[in-house]
């Protein structure tokens, strides 16, 4: 019998394992892959974190591993299949009993799925203005998308890109009018309407994207050292049965606490409802997960 399961190994799970352990909890993570980390894993540069500037994110996500193994949580290899509040049930049959289950999956950023954005992921291909964005000082960067995000990354690149191309494949954007006007004034900002990414080209890094007009059929190439997909993200809650609930779009419905629909599951990292999703709020969300799940097993 564990005092609190936790789904997930990015920052968010190590966290709660973290906080839990020194809570005295006796805690188990379960991971779907030999080597944990979450998103964090496949960035190359992590440059936002306060205290370890530039550190390589599969570097910082084994740092966060060995912080919990060291402190004596334990480790699993497993894909959950079902949660109750008592109970994790893995794909192979396995059940584990626990006090609380916290939910740490965390989610996907949507990708465009053309040729060469795998290629260039992190090397000029990045989902995360706000993570990335710095890098790109003075250089010529592209914004894919045409909501809320993709406006706002535009506006927070134009700060210190040279120029920002906000490619968007209808010929209106969907997110607020607001934030398109302010866009719209900014001078170096191009809008690129009507236009898809056919894909994305370089050599070691990102040069460029081919683009066609979805009218005209025109195809032009897009000088640039960065393209930022804003597609969205996808939370990792498919293949689970017994989840708490969840908004429109998949996310978890649970606020700072990390309390969710059903007592004793709590949800921490990407996969709750949130405005800013990124290391240190993952991390955060984690120590007030395990701190929730603390609570409820002693009220």
């Amino acid at each position: 019998m564990y005092d609190t399961v936790i789904i997930g190994s990015g920052p968010a799970g190590l966290s709660a394992a973290i906080y839990g352990v020194r809570a005295g909890l006796r805690t188990l993570l379960i991971e779907n892959t030999p080597v944990g980390g979450g998103q964090i894993a496949t960035t190359d540069v992590v440059d936002n974190y306060p205290g370890l500037p530039g550190i390589n994110g599969m570097e910082l996500g084994m740092k966060f591993r060995e912080h919990a193994a060291k402190l004596g949580c334990e480790f699993m290899e497993g894909t959950a299949k079902a949660v109750t509040a008592s109970k994790v049930t893995l794909e192979s049959g396995e059940e584990i009993e626990t006090r609380t289950v916290i939910l740490a999956m965390g989610a996907d950023h949507r990708q465009l799925g053309v040729p060469g954005e795998e290629k260039f992921r992190g090397k000029g291909v990045s989902y995360c203005a706000t993570c990335d964005g710095a890098f790109f000082r003075g250089k010529d960067v592209a914004v894919v998308g045409g909501g809320d995000v993709a406006l706002g990354d535009a506006i927070y690149l134009s700060r210190f890109a040279k120029k920002v191309y906000l490619i968007h494949r209808r010929n209106e954007f969907r997110g607020a009018r607001s934030l398109a006007r302010q866009v719209e004034g900014i001078s170096n900002v191009t809008l690129v309407m009507d236009t898809v990414v056919k894909s994305v080209g370089g050599e070691v890094k990102v040069r460029g994207l081919e683009t066609e007009n979805r009218t005209t059929g025109e195809t032009v190439l897009i000088p640039v050292d960065g393209v930022f997909m804003a597609v969205g993200t996808r939370p990792k809650t498919d293949g689970i049965d017994g989840l708490p609930d969840m908004d429109e779009r998949g996310y978890i419905k649970a606020g700072e606490d990390c309390i969710t629909s059903i007592p004793g599951i709590f949800a921490a990292g990407d996969i709750r409802t949130k405005k800013l999703r990124q290391v240190i709020t993952a991390a955060a969300d984690g120590a007030n997960a395990a701190t929730s799940a603390y609570d409820y097993i002693t009220q």
